[in-house]
């Protein structure tokens, strides 16, 4: 009889004490793990630290339309933890302060009270449920190949074009940044025209002025890509990537056509963005036709796997 009142006395404190330290050690270890943090740059040129989950509400409001598919807020949620998982773990070798800014040279980003603004007390708080649940279904999940992170990139929209291949863009190949079709149903959704006087295209191209008119060899596309956007151009005598054209003279996509006037020249460009990788319109377009998140990625993204944060 001692034995047994012995063996509930232990029975007991097992119960009072071990399994909850048990419970409270294994719940703080998945804190620890879900609760990794990422290192942002505000505006103000303050260092915030943000848990990873909670900073992808803020890129994926910046990043993509609130209205647009859960689904395709989904594939959002997981390209841009992808996009952040690889600049952490690039960061822990070159240490400059911090990991990302809140701009769209890493990732926009926006804060609860910029949400508020842009969306109004009424669509805030719609629009913030939607995406906090595509980032909490897709909790963790990140885009490898071999076992890498992979360059998560993303535009708004590819236009009247498949998406490129990365190295016709830039100078560097990706097996998973391929040219694919777009997926976008509307592809004269962004077409945009341009025009520059003479005096204005050597503004912006920090070229000495002249007073001539402008004739038909001051513009030539000299290289395409292998769907057919510019590569390269040829501007009042001088060479420039595509790329960094776009970027001098603010036009939104390098599919242009233009044309020659005296005193001006008239450029007309479909899409917007860089046209590499996930255009989010395709995505949303896709997501409407039932296509899931995974689908989503793997239409953009070939070859890759979609798996948990490391």
């Amino acid at each position: 009889m001692k034995k047994d009142w012995i063996w509930l006395i232990a029975l007991s404190l097992c119960i009072v004490f071990v399994i909850p330290w048990s419970v409270v050690r294994w719940h703080k270890e998945k804190i620890i793990m879900d609760d990794q943090e990422i290192r942002v740059l505000m505006p103000d040129k303050e260092i915030v630290r943000l848990p990873l989950e909670k900073y992808l509400v803020g890129v994926v409001a910046a990043e993509m339309p609130a209205e647009f598919e859960l689904e395709a807020l989904k594939a959002q949620a997981v390209a841009a933890r992808t996009f952040a998982a690889k600049r952490l773990e690039q960061k822990k070798s070159a240490d400059v302060g911090y990991d990302v800014d809140t701009t769209v040279q890493t990732q926009a980003w926006l804060s609860d009270a910029k949400q508020r603004e842009n969306w109004g007390l009424f669509n805030y708080w719609r629009y913030r449920n939607k995406i906090e649940k595509a980032v909490q279904e897709t909790r963790g999940l990140i885009l490898t190949f071999n076992g890498q992170y992979i360059e998560a990139l993303y535009h708004s929209s590819s236009g009247r074009k498949a998406t490129e291949r990365s190295e016709e863009v830039w100078s560097s190949s990706r097996p998973y940044l391929q040219n694919v079709n777009s997926g976008e149903e509307n592809q004269q959704r962004y077409v945009k025209k341009y025009v520059y006087t003479t005096q204005e295209l050597c503004k912006k191209l920090s070229l000495k002025e002249f007073s001539r008119s402008l004739n038909s060899s001051d513009f030539q596309i000299t290289d395409r890509t292998s769907v057919g956007r510019a590569k390269n151009l040829r501007v009042l005598g001088k060479m420039y990537p595509a790329t960094q054209l776009r970027a001098l003279l603010g036009f939104s996509s390098t599919d242009i056509e233009y044309s020659i006037q005296a005193d001006r020249l008239t450029i007309t460009s479909y899409g917007n963005g860089h046209a590499v990788g996930m255009s989010q319109w395709g995505a949303n377009d896709l997501a409407k036709k039932s296509y899931k998140a995974e689908d989503i990625l793997n239409h953009y993204f070939p070859g890759t796997k979609i798996g948990g944060i490391k």
